[in-house]
């Protein structure tokens, strides 16, 4: 599926426009880095058309979005359209887009009532993240919550996500009066991971829910049997990384932008996680990941847990983590690094036996408790 600045592109290119410029101060608002992209956004929702320029336009891009001389053709809004020939109109284009099929995008809020105040506010916050997201690789028509309820549109109030389609009822009559009867939904506890092969839905659900302890667990997985009791054929897909749910960003809006990227873009999933990623989400994966290379020393006495200093490089690959982050997570464990050659030569001092169960590289010298020490 193209990008709607893909799209564009393809369709300037086809009418023999390589560059582009702008005469509206509004268009593009710079906000999702990609100047195409807000001038398509711009065009779909009629707000202008691209003319051409007898002088040129001052403000100019070539179509993969890098400044460039002044251009012949340009968005132009549509209060000077008697002045300038049009090349591509907002109807034209949006034939265009009819022509895509892109999917619906939803989000349930039927778990919205098991929410606290506070936690009504962040998935009303989300929720209206997810609009911009959205218009950041497609468009904001195909955009929907549902089970959205007074309080909740209150909540919402001057949020961007106004824009999309508040559904008072359930997501089955959605997609029921939208004439779907299959869909894919992200549950966490999904039978597979989110590929390729699962991209011809016609619409995908993501849940309205945050903080998922408590009387939340499970809560998606609840969505998806209430779509099979109504009649809806459910596809459940999870996105893991490196086959767990950890580290994985759990805000909706980014979870969106993960299927968008990979949607949009045909980026893995690895590569779709790891740039959406903050540090906070990686240092998740990162207080799982470490004991998993532990080394149990027993040193004249005293227990330490080593992990070679080697290991940074190793996660850092695909865990957006910073030298500081797995110093800190080191602390929180009580954990120390050595480089890999000293653990070799502590390896080589030492014998290795089970004490309690658990095996441990055991060493009487004195002295080798001065090799162990926190990076």
């Amino acid at each position: 599926m193209r990008k709607l600045a893909d799209l564009l592109r393809e369709v300037l290119e086809e009418r023999g426009v390589q560059s582009i410029g702008t005469l509206s101060k509004r268009i593009p608002k710079r906000r999702s880095g990609d100047v195409i992209q807000d001038i398509a956004i711009a065009l779909y929702e009629g707000k202008g058309f691209i003319g051409k320029l007898p002088d040129g336009a001052a403000l100019s891009w070539d179509l993969s979005g890098r400044r460039t001389l002044p251009s012949k053709f340009a968005f132009i809004p549509l209060s000077l359209e008697d002045r300038f020939e049009a090349v591509l109109t907002p109807g034209e284009f949006r034939g265009e887009v009819e022509k895509q099929g892109y999917p619906y995008i939803i989000i349930d809020l039927m778990h919205w009532e098991k929410h606290t105040p506070r936690e009504k506010k962040k998935v009303a916050f989300q929720v209206s993240r997810c609009y911009g997201t959205l218009r950041d690789y497609l468009i904001g028509d195909i955009y929907a919550i549902t089970w959205a309820n007074q309080e909740f549109k209150s909540i919402l109030k001057g949020m961007p996500a106004e824009k999309a389609m508040l559904f008072e009822g359930s997501t089955v009559e959605f997609l029921k009066e939208k004439g779907i009867d299959e869909a894919l939904i992200l549950d966490p506890n999904g039978e597979k991971e989110l590929s390729e092969e699962d991209f011809g839905f016609k619409a995908l659900i993501l849940g309205g829910i945050v903080d998922m302890g408590g009387n939340k667990r499970g809560t998606t997985s609840q969505i998806a049997r209430a779509l099979e009791e109504g009649g809806i054929k459910v596809r459940r897909r999870k996105i893991a990384l490196r086959g767990d749910v950890v580290g994985v960003p759990d805000r909706i809006n980014m979870i969106l932008e993960i299927v968008l990227k990979m949607l949009t873009e045909g980026k893995n999933m690895e590569k779709a996680i790891l740039e959406v990623q903050a540090p906070l989400q990686a240092r998740w994966r990162l207080r799982k990941e470490i004991p998993k290379h532990k080394i149990r020393y027993l040193i004249n006495g005293k227990k330490y847990l080593v992990v070679e200093r080697e290991l940074y490089d190793e996660l850092k690959e695909w865990l957006n983590i910073r030298w500081e982050d797995f110093v800190q997570v080191l602390r929180e464990l009580n954990f120390v690094a050595l480089d890999r050659r000293r653990i070799n030569h502590l390896n080589k001092i030492s014998s290795y036996r089970i004490i309690n169960g658990k095996g441990y590289r055991v060493i009487l010298l004195k002295r080798a408790a001065m090799l162990c020490y926190n990076c």
